[in-house]
């Protein structure tokens, strides 16, 4: 934006007492007035024209000029019927717009999230609970703490770059009020005017506002999805896991519900938690309820294997003694 004092120059400029333009005397020969009409005209857009060739104090000396000449009321008047006919059709037009619903949705997510508002833990409390919930807390503390800590981090730099934003916005403001409000003495300017170009502003600065929110948004997104692929990842057992824990399921098919001992056993071979086995065979029974045919099969597949273990187990002489073992030599 121009400097004030240069755009004051503009209405000191165009109004001038003499020697800005306006005739000096009353009383001039009338077979005279057109062609000092024509004068005083091509004085007022020459000087129109020197206005940005001006210093500052040049334009402060002639908006001076200008607010104690003589004629300053009357131009006064004359400016405020003009503005009345000009601007009657805006006057319906400038309703108060409702607030935007995008920039609604944002709020609420970041207020969902924890980042705007205050503190509460926001999404970091949500992903901590979801796996609680699934027993995996305490296998997951290291990347529950990184969670945090870059959820905090996203909420200083989105308060940092907000606390810039408004202060560039009030800074803006403030800097065309105090401008209206000192053009007001040469031009007429309500206070309702005033009060709409600071809604206009805001609504121009609410675009950064709202790019601002939603790259907020959409790196606390990223984030959420980085720490639940990885949470997903760690739900995939081992495959020497997976055929343990499918060899004891198709071998107890007729009651596969594994004991608080069987659990604990099966978690110390599995490597994982007994919370896990319990998860892992409620899981697995619906998925055989579901798809009876496939999962004979998948049982058809593991009561071989343990068939020929047996075959092997007994052509090794293992539990057998040496005498029967001779038999297959």
């Amino acid at each position: 934006m121009d400097d004030p004092n240069r755009m004051m120059a503009h209405s000191g400029g165009m109004m001038g007492p003499q020697g800005y333009g306006l005739p000096g005397g009353e009383g001039a020969p009338a077979s005279e007035g057109g062609e000092a009409r024509k004068q005083d005209i091509g004085e007022i857009l020459q000087q129109i024209m020197n206005i940005t060739d001006q210093s500052l104090d040049e334009a402060q000396a002639r908006k001076h000029t200008l607010n104690c000449h003589r004629m300053k009321p009357a131009l006064f008047s004359v400016l405020c019927e003009i503005k009345e006919k000009t601007v009657l059709s805006l006057r319906n037009t400038q309703e108060e717009e409702p607030p935007d619903p995008q920039l609604m949705r944002l709020d609420n997510m970041l207020i969902a999230e924890g980042v705007a508002g205050p503190e509460k833990g926001g999404g970091a409390g949500a992903a901590a609970s979801a796996s609680a919930a699934a027993g995996e807390w305490a296998d997951n503390a290291i990347e529950h703490s990184d969670y945090r800590a870059k959820l905090a981090q996203i909420r200083q730099i989105y308060h940092q770059e907000l606390d810039k934003y408004e202060n560039a916005c009030n800074e803006f403001t403030t800097h065309v009020m105090n401008l209206l409000r000192e053009q007001s003495r040469t031009r007429p300017i309500t206070p309702k005017e005033i009060e709409r170009m600071v809604q206009i502003i805001h609504k121009k600065f609410s675009s950064i506002q709202m790019q601002l929110k939603q790259s907020t948004c959409e790196a606390v997104m990223i984030l959420r999805s980085r720490f639940l692929d990885a949470r997903r990842k760690r739900r995939n057992f081992s495959k020497q896991a997976s055929e343990i824990l499918n060899e004891y399921f198709y071998s107890h098919l007729s009651n596969p519900y594994p004991s608080e001992e069987a659990k604990e056993e099966l978690a110390r071979k599995c490597g994982i938690t007994v919370s896990q086995v319990s998860n892992w065979f409620g899981n697995k029974r619906i998925r055989y309820k579901k798809n009876i045919g496939k999962a004979q099969e998948e049982a058809n597949l593991y009561a071989a294997k343990k068939a020929a273990g047996s075959r092997d187990e007994f052509r090794s002489g293992g539990g057998w003694g040496p005498n029967v073992k001779q038999l297959y030599e």
